[in-house]
């Protein structure tokens, strides 16, 4: 039986793309093993989608100053260790990095081994953990054209972010039962990230009165972010997170304020729905999702506000601008060349030497 690593952690952005692959693989005969860190958010959502999985140690690398700085190599040392350690057991065909942290001593390991590596980049330009990675893989995906650029053109490929398939499979009226919503009404979706967004929160529950006024609203303010003043507002419903019920949600959605993060703003594109992306600001990040966001706003996919400039008056007027204009938005997302980027990437598997 062919056998494939596959890594990635840190973030639910890390490990979703990975888990889009999986059903393919498993069609073409692949054992699937993940490695990702003892603790991280990949853990769980690996095990529960019945894959074997592998702890290994990770440390991060910091731009900025932090005691863990002196701590942390060590981490990745002994996370190479137990890397390579893994590989020697597992002895797969090919390893395929979604990134994050944790992937590095799993490529480089693989490097080591002579195992074959495939890197995915969903955004512009390359975080640092690829970076450290690329130089021991194999080839290089990623999400945009500009990205080529920056990537060494032997191992550079424009693939785009593979998507979950499911994501297609939503019931609109399963989703408007599930929030108790009627079909009379438009209704907004508005997602701030894992973690959720204090500036979309405010911004969206500052103006809630009158967003209402035209849209029933789902709200996923992420975990612990639940705000009691606003609970029992007609045709208002909040959520700290949604798993299952999440295609159902997307299939009732008429427009969606989300962050832009590749792999969201990849699946918003796949399900053409009209959209203000509000990137996280250059002081909190590398800046990667301005960019992601300025090439959607450019290919006239979305609509963009920067965080920093967000009140609930400039929501609002954008809102309503965005859903007025929703019929041209759709055309453009129509007419975009969308790579069968599941079926690229699994091509590259099949045949990576």
């Amino acid at each position: 039986m062919k056998k494939i690593v596959m890594t990635g952690g840190g973030t639910a952005g890390h490990v979703t793309p990975n888990l889009a692959l999986v059903p393919l693989l498993k069609e073409a005969g692949y054992e699937i093993s993940y490695i990702g860190s003892y603790t991280g958010i990949e853990k769980k959502l690996v095990e529960d989608a019945g894959i074997t999985y592998y702890g290994i140690s990770s440390g991060k690398l910091r731009r900025y100053h932090d005691w863990k700085n002196f701590t942390d190599p060590f981490r990745v040392i002994k996370g190479f260790s137990e890397a390579n350690q893994l590989l020697k057991h597992i002895q797969p065909d090919v390893v395929f990095s979604k990134g994050g942290f944790v992937s590095v001593p799993v490529v480089m390991a693989a490097g080591r081994q002579h195992i074959p590596a495939i890197i995915h980049e969903s955004d512009m330009t390359p975080g640092l953990a690829n970076k450290l990675a690329i130089p021991f893989a194999t080839k290089v995906c990623c999400n945009f054209p500009e990205t080529l650029a920056y990537l060494p053109e032997g191992k550079a490929v424009h693939t785009g972010s593979p998507i979950r398939q499911e994501l297609f499979s939503g019931n609109k009226e399963s989703g408007l039962a599930f929030c108790g919503f009627n079909a009379d009404k438009p209704v907004m979706l508005i997602m701030g990230g894992s973690i959720g967004s204090r500036f979309i929160n405010n911004a969206v529950w500052d103006s809630l009165d009158k967003l209402l006024e035209t849209f029933q609203i789902v709200h996923l303010v992420g975990k612990g972010n639940i705000n009691n003043s606003v609970i029992g507002k007609q045709g208002y419903q909040q959520y700290e997170f949604i798993s299952e019920q999440l295609n159902d949600i997307f299939a009732m959605t008429d427009i969606m304020i989300s962050r832009s993060g590749a792999n969201s703003i990849s699946e918003i594109l796949a399900l053409k729905i009209p959209n203000i992306l509000i990137p996280l600001s250059a002081a909190a990040s590398r800046g990667d999702q301005i960019l992601n966001a300025e090439s959607y706003e450019k290919q006239g996919f979305s609509t963009v506000l920067q965080e920093e400039e967000l009140t609930s008056e400039l929501l609002l007027n954008s809102v309503n601008k965005v859903y007025e204009n929703r019929a041209s938005i759709i055309r453009k997302m129509e007419e975009s060349k969308l790579l069968d980027a599941n079926s690229v990437i699994m091509n590259l598997i099949e045949n990576i030497k």
